[in-house]
């Protein structure tokens, strides 16, 4: 990859840190009235698989969804006034951060309850290949959703079928505050999908070069009726499971892990490497960071001034 690529990536991932260190600095202004799930610590992920992404291609989140939001170009603005509740979000005000979506990007959905969008996303690569359409569907998850049974079933039916379907699982170590080896036996993660005939990779999840290279062979192999794939990017939330703070003093993880991931930092060792290898000095790197955060002002501008919605849209999608 060359340079401007590189730099493009970098620009990706710290325009997503800088956003959610924003909803971090605001949120005890109680304007966000919704809970926040942040993805600082794991923004290499969302920006490698949707960087090897076309705009036609579509993905489901989670309730951590605001990486995989921005990385695939979903509109800041509609993200912001979403999560504080205004009638311009990206779902009128009604979802707040864990339902954002952009149809003019294919970002489909994001569910809340966990592995409630998978199936979703299997749909929508049936549809695809029904249509031949050569789009790709991407499902974003959690290691916690590996456990439910929805995410079995649906590897079952995208394996059978032959779907062009990426499930990309974020595996950052909890569930919640429960980790890993107190939820699942000790095997390698790709054997989850190995065992429904699905080819399967893992990769570092902080390293977004090596996320892009491997996701742009498998989106490639999908168009190609080669999929469907299972990809474990492993990685590491540097905040609490669902707010603005650090939880490292409750018990459930030790601060010796979290110095240690935090030397895996995706983002400082991006940018160790861009000066390095590719050239680029501090003064260009702080112009960017600049750049970025004049945008973000703006945007959190833009939804702290939009209008609430009105009472009379209380019943607008309710059927039943």
């Amino acid at each position: 990859m060359n340079s401007k690529d590189c730099f493009k990536l970098y620009s990706e991932m710290l325009f997503i840190r800088h956003v959610e260190e924003m909803i971090v600095k605001k949120y005890h202004e109680q304007k966000m009235r919704c809970p926040v799930h942040l993805s600082i610590g794991q923004e290499a992920a969302a920006v490698g698989v949707c960087h090897a992404l076309l705009k036609k291609d579509r993905i489901f989140s989670n309730h951590r969804s605001h990486g995989h939001y921005l990385a695939k170009k979903g509109d800041l603005k509609k993200m912001l006034a979403e999560i504080y509740g205004k009638y311009a979000g990206c779902c009128g005000g009604r979802g707040g951060s864990m339902h954002l979506f952009d149809k003019s990007q294919n970002i489909t959905a994001s569910v809340p309850l966990v592995s409630s969008s998978i199936a979703l996303a299997v749909g929508s690569a049936l549809s695809s290949k029904i249509d031949n359409s050569k789009e790709v569907t991407v499902s974003f998850l959690g290691d916690g959703s590996v456990e439910e049974g929805i995410f079995h079933e649906s590897l079952n039916f995208a394996s059978i079928n032959k779907l062009p379907i990426i499930f990309v699982c974020e595996n950052n170590l909890y569930s919640v505050y429960t980790p890993i080896n107190e939820r699942q036996p000790i095997r390698p993660f790709n054997k989850l999908g190995e065992a429904h005939a699905v080819k399967s990779y893992v990769c570092d999840g902080n390293d977004v070069l090596k996320i892009y290279e491997i996701t742009k062979k498998l989106v490639k192999n999908c168009r190609l009726n080669k999929g469907p794939f299972f990809l474990t990017l492993n990685t590491y939330r540097h905040r609490e499971h669902c707010g603005p703070n650090y939880d490292n003093t409750i018990g459930y993880r030790t601060e010796k892990e979290f110095k240690l991931w935090k030397k895996k930092d995706p983002i400082k060792n991006f940018k160790k490497k861009l000066i390095n290898n590719y050239h680029f000095n501090e003064r260009q790197l702080e112009e960017l960071s600049l750049k970025l955060n004049k945008s973000i002002n703006k945007a959190f501008n833009f939804a702290e001034k939009s209008k609430l919605p009105t009472p009379d849209l209380i019943k607008k999608y309710i059927y039943a």
